[in-house]
């Protein structure tokens, strides 16, 4: 199937928009990158320290940042360029790939090492995800956009699934180094993605008189305001505190539970990518037959058992069966509540609004990890993941109960 024939299906509709082709062949490079480094780095803290504990705690100081800079990144990314933002982000984010490189290459890579460039590297990255994200939403037509959020989630679990595998293959050779390379060069390809996109007179906004701080706030009473969008954000960082650890306690489960090696962790990671990448395709169209606010509300409800269903596999191959069921449901869910936030938020307000989106799933993410991580230790793994999973589900079911209430009280 060619990619103009593609672009005609619901899914695939934002391909149509040559900067977004650029801008999400971009990303997937970076992707890889990334995933490779992220299994990498997973596999030689666990292998090091032994601890569920430290993979998690290490995987954290990623996410941390964001308590603090989410908002600040949200307000410069409604302020500036947000091609030139996100081009300096990504030149700063190689630079420390490859500080992680040459420390490999000498000898010197230790976990005190990760843990601090990780940390930098949340820095980056959170400062840069909103300028991203609204970039991508300025690309498409309103009414694709559901698609291009889709198509951004679906390249990221693209990454996913090759990332891992070509990162296998690596350490297998005992080659560390040679991934945080590949990462390196990865985010070239952000660069000259971005080169192609066109000045948009709408992202350098003037500075406004109220200053960031007034800025920030302004994004924060549209959220509070907003009952979609405040459901939204809560959903968010419950998933994020509850669900999402399960992507850095791969190498853990694969490792300790099942007594695998780092290939086992990979293929995990790669199934949970597939399973996003197939729900990619076809979310497009029962968002269409069933309505695509129906379609997010039966998968947030279908989350913490198909969650509960991968942490207590008995086996590697039905975990892995598992693993491809909790990516796709995964993707329809986070895809689902950004577009959403994106869809409500004025053009003016997108960066902020998703800054706060991303503030919440960040800082949820980090103390989930973290506690899933020490608790597991003390516990189980498979006794604290498959509870977190289930209050994840009572949490749906209180929102679902809320969710009309809200919309009464909205509407008086």
């Amino acid at each position: 199937m060619s990619l103009s024939s593609l672009a005609n299906l619901p899914s695939f509709r934002a391909f149509r928009h040559r900067e977004f082709l650029a801008v999400w062949s971009g990303a997937l490079v970076s992707n890889v990158g990334t995933w490779m480094e992220v299994l990498a780095l997973g596999v030689f803290v666990t292998k090091v320290t032994g601890r569920a504990e430290w993979t998690g705690g290490v995987a954290a100081l990623t996410y941390l940042p964001s308590l603090i800079l989410s908002p600040l990144g949200g307000a410069l990314a409604d302020r500036f360029d947000r091609r030139k933002y996100v081009a300096v982000c990504a030149a700063s984010q190689a630079l420390l790939a490859g500080v992680l490189a040459t420390l490999a290459f000498t000898g010197n890579l230790t976990v005190q090492a990760v843990a601090g460039i990780c940390f930098l590297n949340g820095c980056v990255h959170v400062l840069s995800g909103p300028a991203y994200t609204a970039l991508v939403a300025g690309l498409v037509a309103k009414e694709d956009l559901h698609s291009a959020m889709t198509l951004m989630s679906a390249q990221f679990n693209l990454g996913r699934i090759v990332g891992p595998v070509l990162a296998a293959g690596l350490l297998a050779a005992g080659n560390v180094a040679w991934v945080m390379v590949a990462n390196t060069l990865s985010f070239f390809a952000v660069l000259f993605a971005v080169a192609q996109v066109r000045a948009e007179p709408r992202a350098s906004l003037p500075a406004s008189s109220r200053g960031l701080w007034g800025d920030i706030l302004e994004g924060a009473r549209l959220a509070r305001g907003d009952s979609g969008i405040r459901l939204s954000m809560v959903a968010l960082f419950l998933l994020a505190l509850f669900i999402s650890p399960f992507i850095a306690l791969v190498p853990v489960f694969a490792l300790q539970v099942f007594g695998a090696d780092a290939s086992a962790a990979s293929v995990l990671i790669a199934v949970q990518g597939v399973g996003a990448l197939v729900a990619s395709g076809l979310v497009g169209g029962l968002a269409v037959r069933w309505g695509k606010d129906r379609v997010v509300d039966l998968s947030m409800m279908l989350m913490g058992p198909v969650t509960m269903a991968y942490w207590l596999s008995p086996t590697l191959p039905v975990a892995m069966g598992s693993m491809f069921v909790l990516g796709a449901v995964y993707l329809v869910v986070m895809t689902g509540l950004s577009t959403r936030n994106q869809e409500r938020a004025p053009r003016e307000l997108q960066g902020r609004v998703s800054s706060l989106a991303m503030m919440l799933v960040n800082v949820g993410y980090s103390v989930g990890v973290w506690a899933q991580g020490a608790l597991a230790d003390r516990v189980s793994v498979r006794g604290v993941t498959a509870t977190a999973a289930a209050l994840f589900f009572l949490s749906m079911v209180g929102l679902r109960w809320q969710r009309p209430r809200t919309a009464d009280v909205a509407s008086t």
